[in-house]
């Protein structure tokens, strides 16, 4: 181990570490210099005192200090990062009892909230450009659009989906995934090959009978509901593609992904219903966690309302 006096500032310690990562490991420029700022925040929330002598009490205080300031927990979590790979380097250079920043973690990201369409938006997203004659391909858009919707599916679950249940037979593989139409439902595997059954709304079997009518055969003679333009199965990138493009012919305000229905499909049927368990149930997950956070969406939709028809809820302070 090599001696260093622990009275050495702390901004000299800082730069002989810079000078290794620079020389022996080679870090770019751009790298260094945000270790530079890492520590030198380091070195202001300890007050330019003895960095040997800090704890992991004074690192977990530094952290919610920066996290208080209005810092990401992304960011913290970098700093933290990189002072923990300073102290690796210190302890080499001096005695410490411990490295103070083992065992700090960032606060928890703020969980992002799923983006979900108004209820109006929904329907005409639906609706839109559903007049005239129709190609089988447009027809064929109708219908995965208002099955995604209607029962929640992931793209992959979709895009899974057999005409009706097949055997295993020939070396193929059995149904992960098919329609029943005339008992109104779909039957998927998701997740941890966990399968279940989801119901099917009426506009989404109208638009799959319309579908069918008019479906070609799968070029490899497969069972496939939905196809490519080149009549195989389709694949969730298509799936995708198709329906941003639908989304912007439609004029709908935010970007349409396929799981923007499917938090539409949860988050309007826990407005209606407040059956928690029946939305996670119809959306497959295993933990009611995964589904608590329709929960916020809900309120952010009773906000909205309250905000709009409270008559005190915009009341200003009296002066």
């Amino acid at each position: 181990m090599t001696s260093m006096d622990t009275r050495e500032p702390p901004t000299d310690w800082a730069a002989r570490y810079l000078g290794e990562l620079a020389t022996q490991r080679q870090l770019s420029p751009h790298t260094i210099a945000a270790y530079r700022r890492d520590l030198a925040e380091l070195a202001e929330l300890a007050g330019h005192s003895d960095w040997a002598r800090l704890v992991h009490a004074d690192i977990r205080r530094f952290a919610g200090k920066l996290h208080a300031g209005g810092q990401s927990a992304r960011s913290i979590a970098r700093k933290l990062s990189g002072w923990r790979g300073f102290y690796e380097w210190l302890s080499h250079q001096t005695t410490l009892a411990a490295n103070p920043v083992d065992g700090v973690r960032a606060p928890k990201r703020a969980q992002s909230l799923p983006k979900a369409l108004a209820v109006d938006d929904a329907v005409q997203l639906m609706e839109a450009n559903q007049r005239g004659h129709l190609e089988p391909f447009e027809l064929c858009n109708h219908a995965m659009f208002e099955l995604l919707y209607s029962s929640g599916l992931r793209v992959s679950e979709l895009a899974g989906l057999d005409v009706a249940w097949q055997d295993a037979r020939g070396g193929q593989p059995g149904s992960l995934g098919w329609l029943d139409l005339q008992a109104g439902e779909v039957v998927v595997t998701g997740k941890g090959n966990k399968m279940r059954r989801v119901p099917v709304g009426g506009p989404a079997r109208e638009a799959l009978a319309r579908w069918l009518a008019v479906r070609p055969a799968a070029r490899d003679g497969g069972a496939a509901l939905f196809l490519s333009a080149r009549d195989t199965r389709i694949t969730p990138r298509v799936v995708q593609t198709r329906l941003k493009q639908h989304a912007l012919r439609a004029g709908t305000p935010v970007h349409v992904h396929p799981h923007v229905l499917r938090h539409s499909f949860a988050s309007h049927l826990l407005q209606s219903s407040g059956d928690l368990r029946a939305v996670q149930e119809l959306l497959g997950h295993a933990s009611i966690t995964s589904t608590q956070i329709y929960t916020a969406l809900d309120f952010q939709h009773l906000s909205k309302v309250y905000d709009a028809a409270h008559p005190r809820a915009k009341a200003k302070p009296e002066s």
